[in-house]
């Protein structure tokens, strides 16, 4: 038997949570993956990895301590394969790197681009999504975050910060009025989008105290560039994230109102899982991006 195949049938099955779809992601049949485990835990003498259920799939104590271990040789084992390919010695390969849609398009796309032609050897693969991706489990090299991070075991490299803004073009501020408080909002019609959390709730704080504000939602839509085009023709306010309006706001199309009361700024990070030795294509991009991304957000 192919211990080190069977190791990678067990962890693809533990992260996609089932057997066919740790089949589906190998390019094995689903009467292989079984097979292919079944053979382990008698190699094991026995030993009972996983637990199945008609619902969900567990691991068991011994299972849980055995895949932590499988985990960290296949990573050693992909490592070493790095290494002897060259990929530490020269910076090359294929990067994937993920990003939030607009901040993706607007900063980090211009940045890929200058690394692109300063480092020919190396390609990247961009997924823009608002969707953060799991970067193990999705083979991502490196992510930019905005926000907190949840996964503590990633390494961060924080960038610089963006705000949650209200903006407002000047001709619906000369008719309806500068609100001067939160609670200015009641009546005045706002444009709304699901990204920014609750669509009629926006928060805001100042010093020490929060606050939750109810808005009329005349118009609501699923992208930031949407609510800023309608924001921008006089339909309303909208809340958007400060990178998203920058433009429109240093072209006068929009007006910042409310920055009192902002809440507290958010990081923006770049991230990758814990290595002990970094390929040198992300270390490239890493150093190569990091004072353009820095730089980019002094400007928003």
């Amino acid at each position: 038997m192919d211990r080190l195949e069977a190791m990678t049938i067990l962890v693809a099955v533990v992260e996609t949570g089932s057997f066919t779809a740790a089949g589906r992601r190998l390019g094995i049949p689903l009467p292989t993956v079984s097979r292919k485990l079944a053979e382990l835990e008698a190699r094991l003498g026995g030993t009972r990895l996983l637990v199945r259920s008609t619902r969900r799939l567990s691991l068991t104590e011994a299972g849980a301590d055995y895949v932590a271990a499988c985990k960290r040789i296949l990573e050693e084992i992909e490592a070493a394969d790095r290494k002897a390919s060259g990929e530490y010695a020269l910076p090359k390969g294929e990067l994937v790197l993920a990003a939030p849609i607009v901040f993706g398009r607007l900063h980090v796309l211009p940045v890929v681009a200058e690394f692109l032609a300063t480092y020919p050897a190396i390609d990247v693969k961009l997924l823009l999504s608002d969707r953060n991706a799991q970067l193990i489990d999705d083979h991502i090299d490196l992510a930019l975050r905005i926000g907190s991070l949840h996964d503590s075991a990633m390494i961060a490299l924080p960038l610089g910060t963006v705000r949650w803004i209200v903006c407002a073009s000047p001709a619906f501020l000369a008719v309806q009025g500068r609100p001067q408080a939160p609670a200015d909002l009641a009546g005045l019609a706002c444009v709304t989008f699901d990204m920014a959390g609750t669509s009629t709730a926006w928060a805001f704080s100042r010093g020490k105290t929060s606050e939750r504000v109810s808005v009329r939602s005349r118009l609501s839509v699923n992208t930031a560039e949407a609510a800023l085009d309608a924001a921008a023709e006089g339909v309303g306010l909208t809340r958007v994230l400060s990178y998203q309006a920058a433009r429109a706001i240093a072209e006068g199309r929009l007006e910042r109102v409310l920055q009192d009361f902002e809440p507290p700024p958010l990081q923006v990070s770049l991230i990758h899982p814990p290595q002990r030795m970094l390929p040198l294509k992300t270390r490239s991009f890493i150093d190569f991006a990091a004072p353009r991304l820095k730089a980019r957000l002094r400007s928003v």
